[in-house]
């Protein structure tokens, strides 16, 4: 059966030890790879992490400045430009905010359904079949992509839940028998 969960991806790093582990994983990868991660892209990356949802570079300073006083814009950006860089994070162009990826040290360029409403970011499943379509389509129409990912907007089922508390929602039919 195709249920939501099936048909995409979202990641909770949101106990200790899945943060830990996420971290962990990403501090690896970025020593395999002859880069650092430092204490402050380190806690930029926890924090994407924890949020679990699309986070806003200035959300993401007001977080830091609780824990660092003296963050400022540059160290955040310099750290989610790494972070960028080295295939951990997502940029969110349609709201200007940035998520880690899903397959965090496996990203790839993939097809992104974003809450409008509370931020949360979705990597569909089979993105490389999907991608490829859209993008023929795309060349066929004559256009080239601006960027590298595929951004779809939409309302999660949470918040789908919030705007009709009332909705009756089920896994069954109400075909007669």
């Amino acid at each position: 059966m195709n249920t939501p969960a099936n048909a995409a991806r979202s990641h909770d790093h949101s106990s200790p030890d899945a943060l830990q582990a996420a971290v962990t994983m990403a501090d690896d990868y970025c020593r395999e790879r002859g880069q650092k991660l430092t204490p402050i892209r380190r806690t930029v990356l926890e924090l994407l992490l924890t949020s679990g949802r699309a986070t806003k570079a200035y959300t993401l300073l007001d977080e830091m400045r609780a824990m660092h006083p003296n963050a400022s814009p540059p160290t955040v950006y310099r750290a989610l430009d790494f972070l960028l860089s080295a295939g951990l994070i997502h940029r969110i162009e349609s709201i200007n905010a940035f998520t880690v990826c899903h397959d965090l040290t496996h990203c790839q360029h993939g097809v992104l359904v974003v809450c409008q409403q509370c931020g949360r970011v979705t990597e569909l499943q089979q993105q490389k079949q999907l991608r490829q379509s859209l993008l023929s389509q795309v060349e066929a129409s004559g256009y080239r992509l601006a960027g590298d990912d595929i951004e779809l907007k939409g309302i999660c089922p949470a918040c789908q839940a919030a705007e009709d508390p009332g909705a009756h929602t089920h896994d069954h039919d109400h075909a007669s028998h």
